[in-house]
């Protein structure tokens, strides 16, 4: 079992992430006043896994925040799945994976090198279809579920 280890959310398109420690996601809106919420519904969060961040910034030989991926959620301890279909639970809320959330070039942006350390095996995260309403914190617990 993993844990829920940070929370953000972007106002509008390239507007600095917001950190939070709780946060209403709703199957209407996914991320409560995140622009990206009411995308196509397999896009709506964004999952990312702290583990692999971690090996990404040892690559690129550079300490790197982890919102400059700009995902929603961060979790740590749980190998986050590499198929759409599969659900993840997150405290009470429940999401479907839809996709890989595949890097774009706004990440050597950033960082010099992160769109390619990104793409291979899934390594820039999930996106995720909400399925039930629940709020969420920071030391929720996160399953992979089946």
């Amino acid at each position: 079992m993993g844990e829920l280890v940070a929370i953000a959310r972007k106002g509008q398109s390239r507007a600095p992430m917001e950190v939070m420690g709780s946060v209403l996601v709703t199957q209407e809106d996914g991320i409560a006043g995140d622009h990206c919420g009411r995308r196509p519904k397999n896009r709506q969060v964004t999952v990312m896994s702290a583990d692999v961040w971690d090996v990404v910034c040892a690559e690129l030989g550079a300490e790197i925040a982890w919102t400059t991926r700009r995902a929603n959620l961060l979790v740590r301890g749980v190998e986050l799945p590499k198929r759409a279909g599969v659900k993840l639970s997150i405290g009470g809320l429940k999401l479907e994976v839809g996709m890989e959330t595949a890097p774009c070039e706004r990440m050597d942006e950033q960082h010099q090198g992160l769109t390619a350390a990104l793409q291979p095996d899934w390594r820039g995260g999930v996106a995720c279809r909400v399925l039930n309403d629940a709020e969420i914190r920071i030391g929720d617990p996160v399953a992979v579920e089946g």
